[in-house]
């Protein structure tokens, strides 16, 4: 954008906006009209493309608070200065122009020299030059302006989240695009698609597309880093004599454990290599065991269970729980 063409630019006018309108009725505002003249919603329409160009340069100015508050600078100081002759009328010489820029002093005698000095120029004319090159807006640093992002979100289940995907989303525009899921992705992780946001107003890189993957809750796996939990119940016969138990994966066949004779509840079973799978390494499978007691006994168990009781060790579990707490 070429700051020169600022003072002959009403960027509030094109966006039907006040000069006053906040950052979010100014969003407001381009949302409703990028939909209404995206070149994708009017095909081989060239005034719609036009349309959507112009407004699409005023939005790039105005929203980044940077370049609003140089482009009002400029406009003000446009409205004042026009460069006419000496004598020419009041108000319309060089002097109206310093004075916006806090020079206070007369009309410089060298000058279109002494003019562009103040801008770091060595006398050269509008458009050669920080003040008046089309790459980096008013200052001119780093180049053309990149585009604006778009941001988009979406929610997928956790063996998408796990295993990858392609899929589709409505973009701002409500302009479908495809965004490549990739294995492994975590709730709250941002997606970006470089490149496929808006266009630059002045021929430089477009922005880009980040998209934040929300992943919903599994009923029996939660991930740990690369890892999966999962918490597998067994009876108290089978944690006290020991078993060989099936435990379920992600979208595969059961794997079959061994169960240790006296394993506690909490203790934790590995299984290698059946975890989450990513580019960057695999994780692994951690069964914890959950001792499940029986919630209605009959007859012959109680009895059964009460002539264990006359027989185990005389030991008790909360002793060194009680010993650590005083």
């Amino acid at each position: 954008m070429a700051s020169q063409d600022w003072f002959d630019k009403d960027f509030y006018k094109v966006l039907g906006v006040d000069k006053s309108v906040s950052a979010a009725d100014l969003k407001k505002t381009y949302r409703k009209l990028a939909r209404q003249y995206h070149p994708d919603s009017n095909p081989g329409d060239a005034k719609a493309e036009a349309k959507f160009k112009e407004i699409s340069e005023a939005y790039s100015v105005l929203n980044d608070p940077e370049q609003r508050e140089e482009y009002d600078q400029i406009r003000a100081m446009g409205s004042g200065a026009r460069f006419s002759a000496p004598g020419a009328g009041a108000g319309g010489g060089f002097d109206d122009v310093f004075s916006r820029f806090g020079q206070g002093r007369q009309a410089p005698s060298g000058g279109f020299d002494d003019f562009f000095s103040m801008f770091d120029q060595q006398g050269g004319g509008f458009g050669s030059g920080r003040f008046g090159q089309t790459t980096g807006g008013f200052r001119g640093f780093g180049g053309p302006q990149k585009g604006a992002d778009v941001t988009a979100r979406t929610t997928i289940d956790f063996v998408t989240a796990a295993k990858g995907e392609t899929i589709t989303l409505q973009g701002e525009d409500n302009v479908p695009f495809k965004v490549k899921i990739p294995a492994g992705v975590s709730d709250g992780q941002k997606i970006r698609l470089r490149g496929r946001g808006r266009p630059s107003p002045d021929g430089g890189e477009s922005g880009d597309i980040v998209v934040t993957v929300a992943v919903r809750p599994h009923p029996v796996f939660t991930r740990d880093g690369l890892n999966l939990r999962v918490t597998v119940p067994v009876t108290f016969t089978e944690a006290a004599l020991g078993a060989t138990i099936e435990v379920p994966t992600l979208g595969g066949d059961a794997v079959r454990l061994r169960v240790a004779p006296g394993t506690p509840s909490g203790r934790v079973l590995r299984v290698k290599g059946r975890g989450i799978e990513t580019t960057k390494g695999h994780g692994d499978l951690l069964a914890e065991v959950q001792v499940a007691v029986p919630a209605h006994l009959d007859d012959a168990a109680r009895e059964a269970l009460e002539r264990f009781q006359a027989l185990e060790p005389k030991e008790n579990p909360r002793a060194d729980l009680m010993s650590k707490a005083r």
